[in-house]
């Protein structure tokens, strides 16, 4: 998937009222060519697990047919950690009510 510049998000926000919530999504694609924008396929077999601040393990979801994940999670300090076959990455994030955190993450 090659774009135009424009970051690859997660899923759509319609029907969610991020005004009493906090949502971390995202998108993991394959590691495409190294010129800025994000490249690759969608990576759909893995699982996003989501980390509270001391590290400890809070909720686990699979990757769906698009690479995408979703968590509402309360407002703090999370980690994101993708588990994907012969592949892993980490994002921490802060989750803010009021405001999606929306990452694109390589692999």
């Amino acid at each position: 998937m090659k774009t135009c510049g424009a970051t690859l998000a997660g899923a759509d926000l319609s029907g969610i009222d991020l005004n009493k919530q906090s949502v971390i999504q995202g998108v993991v694609i394959a590691e495409g060519s190294d010129d800025g924008v994000p490249n690759g396929t969608p990576i759909t077999t893995g699982y996003a697990r989501l980390l509270d601040k001391d590290g400890e393990f809070t909720a686990e979801v699979p990757l769906n047919g698009q690479g995408q994940f979703r968590f509402f999670a309360a407002p703090g300090k999370w980690t994101v950690r993708i588990l994907a076959p012969g592949a892993t990455a980490e994002r921490v994030v802060l989750a803010v009510v009021g405001t999606a955190v929306d990452l694109t993450i390589p692999l």
